[in-house]
């Protein structure tokens, strides 16, 4: 990146709420900025040094702030994309009138893969750096393992790549992963978009009809896995299950098993079976990167699969590629020389989004294994030694720290820790405090939100501005996000739904199995047609930052009044006997299909609910957010049910409870935890009494 001129403190400013002109009539103009102090400013030498502060000179020098810079990204977006492309150096260059394939409207059908725009290939851009600097460092639950410089990992790539030639692997064949965080894993999927094939992966948590519901739909030719993994300090053997996926799916030619824990692991079981190093060619010269259209599919995500089959959400290359660039360079202020982490499985899309970081040219940190082991700090002591300066987790983890004491910046030196991240769920506003006060002081903590459906996020961190306590700081450059009450007018101040009404890049390109886009049309335009609808229940603050509530279709309207679950949850989390809670609508039967509120919580070890730990917790919520928010039954629970990527399972809670059958238990990474919650409306024990055994 050019080295930048003088601050250009302006982008530090709280100046960026929704410009007069640009709002309804109906929606009040916002009040002025808050006088309150942000927990965190960067300071004018930071605001300097950013790249988004020189990707604003360079190409915006008219904009004084974010939000002008933003604006400028929504009226021409070509121009801002391709500026994009330019300035993170992606391959190929474009020429002096070419632009990005950016849509000027929703299309809901899957897009032409061959529509104009540059070719290219994703693992090249990914591969562009081939020096002696680290790309990899591996770290599990034992320690550090392993380091790959980025020479080493382009000829390992090239080695996997040509033997997935050899085995007859062409542009479009699928290649899936069920393997841990390992290199190993990044290599293969490098080799097969490096080929053009499309990858698909799931993390080996995932039980096999988990992965036989996904990885079945797409018809792979190979699956790459592993002979186990780690987590909490046990080693999880993986080759019967894998037995049992090699059979359930026949489209398969090659099974590659990394010999993660065991060298020589038994594999006589599984169906056209290899090693590793059996498979990759010894020696291999250069990779001929097959050069593709920009909408080329990359990937294969699904959605979680609670209420049916996961949906398998494709995604181009182009528009995967441009969008994690911005995201990286602009708002997460990577560079070359950063040791960037998050804690992620390979069966989430944060993976996807972290191995993106290669094309900076920076080092990432793998780890497989659970967050808390061997120690609750162990993280921590990880992102000390290798110097990590972005750190990434998820909102779950920080409230756990926070919860068992731990207060890592009094233990590690944190020297060159310059962000932290926190996605997965709404971080709570306790928790940006507890990241400030036992972590760092000068940090950029930056909570994220997007998902699966964009690979990316819509709202997330803004290096330049200031952080307020419990919002997200901005809607990301080129996404014009907006909270629409149900009549579709924008809302500023007060929750409503999540939707973004200009297209994007990394919109999916479509849905697998959905020749006519029937399916995809129905998860996004369906609700207001012609405008992305995400499903998260927001608020717009007056800073033009953001409140997530939870998702739409779990929010709870006791006596009409709309609730996002996350207000409840962020209230039971600061009571200290609690370690989390789900609530649900209980629905009460009446003509007027009136509902009121159910909450069960999980304990700490030791804690039992009583009528006085009921009336805390109630207390807690009526003083902090209003007497709509109390739930009338409080019940404890030994467990709750989560889905495979770790979220809180409302929707199957609600349905079990009712006394409905949840539609794919498979989704669930513990459904044996739904066993407690069944026809709990009609059971007198749902009444307050704790379950047996909790």
């Amino acid at each position: 990146m050019p080295p930048p001129p003088a601050p250009r403190t302006l982008f530090a400013r709280c100046s960026h709420a929704v410009p007069r002109h640009s709002r309804p009539s109906a929606v009040p103009d916002p009040t002025p900025p808050c006088a309150a102090t942000p927990l965190w400013s960067p300071s004018p030498e930071r605001i300097a040094r950013s790249n988004l502060a020189a990707f604003a000179r360079r190409y915006a020098p008219e904009a004084a702030d974010y939000g002008a810079l933003h604006r400028w990204s929504l009226e021409e977006p070509e121009a801002f994309w391709s500026a994009v492309w330019e300035f993170t150096g992606a391959c190929p260059a474009l020429g002096p009138s070419e632009h990005l394939p950016i849509p000027s409207a929703f299309r809901p059908a899957p897009r032409d893969a061959g529509e104009a725009g540059p070719r290219l290939n994703f693992a090249e851009n990914l591969l562009r750096h081939r020096d002696e600097q680290p790309a990899i460092v591996f770290w599990n639950e034992r320690g550090r393992q392993r380091e790959l410089s980025y020479v080493a990992l382009y000829r390992e790539v090239a080695r996997v790549a040509a033997a997935l030639e050899a085995l007859g692997v062409r542009p479009g064949d699928r290649v899936a992963g069920w393997l841990p965080n390992l290199p190993e894993t990044v290599i293969a999927m490098l080799a097969s978009a490096a080929i053009g094939a499309i990858w698909s992966s799931c993390s080996p948590d995932f039980g096999t009809n988990a992965v036989v519901e996904r990885l079945g739909q797409i018809t792979p030719r190979v699956l790459f896995a592993a002979d186990s993994y780690l987590y909490a300090g046990r080693e999880i053997d993986c080759t019967e299950r894998l037995a049992e996926i090699a059979r359930a799916i026949p489209s398969l030619v090659r099974v590659v098993v990394v010999p993660y824990l065991r060298a020589a692991p038994d594999l006589s079981r599984v169906s056209n079976a290899v090693l590793w190093d059996e498979f990759t060619h010894s020696e291999a010269g250069a990779i001929s990167f097959r050069q593709l259209p920009f909408d080329h599919p990359l990937y294969v995500l699904y959605s979680s699969g609670t209420t049916g089959l996961p949906k398998g959400i494709v995604h181009g290359a182009g528009g995967t590629l441009v969008q994690h660039l911005k995201e990286l360079v602009l708002h997460t202020d990577l560079r070359r020389e950063d040791c960037i982490f998050y804690y992620t499985t390979c069966g989430w899309m944060m993976w996807n989004w972290l191995v993106s970081a290669l094309a900076v040219g920076a080092t990432l940190v793998l780890w497989d294994g659970g967050p808390m082991a061997p120690t609750p700090d162990a993280l921590w002591a990880m992102a000390e030694a290798e110097g990590v300066s972005v750190f990434g987790t998820s909102a779950k983890y920080l409230a756990l720290l926070e919860k068992e004491g731990i207060a890592p910046g009094e233990r590690y030196d944190f020297r060159a820790l310059r962000t932290i991240l926190s996605t997965g769920s709404p971080l709570a506003p306790h928790s940006f405090d507890y990241v400030y006060e036992r972590i760092k002081r000068d940090v950029h903590l930056a909570s994220i939100s997007g998902g699966t459906d964009i690979v990316s996020c819509f709202v997330l961190g803004v290096p330049t501005l200031p952080v307020w306590r419990g919002e997200i700081q901005a809607p990301g450059l080129g996404m014009a996000v907006e909270v629409w009450d149900e009549a579709g007018g924008r809302v500023i101040g007060e929750p409503g739904e999540l939707v973004c009404t200009r297209p994007f890049p990394s919109m999916p390109v479509g849905f697998w199995n959905d020749p006519t886009g029937e399916r995809y049309s129905a998860a996004y335009f369906e609700h207001f047609p012609g405008v992305w609808r995400h499903g998260d229940w927001v608020e717009e603050t007056e800073r033009r930052g953001f409140v997530i509530y939870g998702r739409s279709d779990a929010t709870l309207n006791p006596g009409g009044v709309r609730i996002g679950t996350a207000e409840i949850y962020r209230q039971v989390e600061q009571v200290e006997e609690v370690v989390e809670s789900v609530a649900i609508a209980e629905e009460l039967g009446d003509d007027a299909g009136d509902v009121r509120i159910a909450l069960f919580v999980r304990l700490r070890p030791g804690f039992t609910l009583d009528d006085a730990l009921r009336e805390k917790i109630r207390r807690r919520i009526r003083e902090h957010t209003s007497p709509h928010h109390v739930p009338k039954r409080i019940t404890q629970v030994p467990d709750i049910p989560r889905t495979i990527s770790g979220k809180i399972s409302e929707i199957a809670v609600r349905e079990v409870v009712h006394g409905r059958s949840v539609k794919n238990t498979a989704a669930l990474a513990n459904p044996e935890a739904l066993g407690w919650f069944e026809g709990r409306i009609q059971d007198s024990g749902f009444r307050g009494e704790r379950p047996n055994g909790a």
